[in-house]
């Protein structure tokens, strides 16, 4: 009895390759993580700061200043290879759907059709950006509302 307990919590979670299973979907994030720094984040890119503002409703170097602080906060955004030697997500492909996502409203299942992204990867970049930005900010930005606020 106390063998088969053992073995009831890794019942649930397969790993790898499963028969019947469909294969991986190839969702191209490489070249949309291109296509992003080649919009935004290089020397003469395709929009200027203007449209990022209007898109992103923030300010480039706010967004890079944020990028910059988030991955040394949490090794979560920064880009690594897999298992099998390829190279994940940037950081700035995770930290724009973030910010899709909080400044619009917008629902992982939508971010994940322009971003070519997991949902369960969206997800988890949410919350571990949320929880980066409440770390690293709350002291000199996140002040609670003084009564003339109020």
């Amino acid at each position: 009895m106390a063998v088969g307990l053992l073995d009831l919590p890794s019942q649930g979670r397969h790993r790898g390759s499963q028969v019947g299973r469909g294969p991986n979907v190839d969702k191209h994030r490489h070249s949309w993580g291109k296509k992003c720094l080649e919009d935004y984040f290089i020397p003469n890119s395709v929009y200027s700061n203007v449209d990022f503002r209007e898109r992103y409703r923030m300010q480039l170097h706010l967004f890079n200043k944020v990028i910059h602080d988030g991955c040394n906060y949490n090794a979560y955004f920064i880009q690594k290879c897999d298992a099998t030697g390829v190279l994940r997500l940037l950081p700035e492909q995770k930290l724009t759907d973030v910010i899709r996502m909080l400044a619009y409203g917008s629902s992982a299942d939508q971010v994940d059709e322009i971003a070519r992204m997991g949902k369960s990867t969206i997800l988890e970049s949410l919350t571990r950006f949320c929880d980066a930005i409440e770390t690293l900010y709350t002291k000199d930005y996140l002040c609670k509302p003084t009564l003339r606020d109020l």
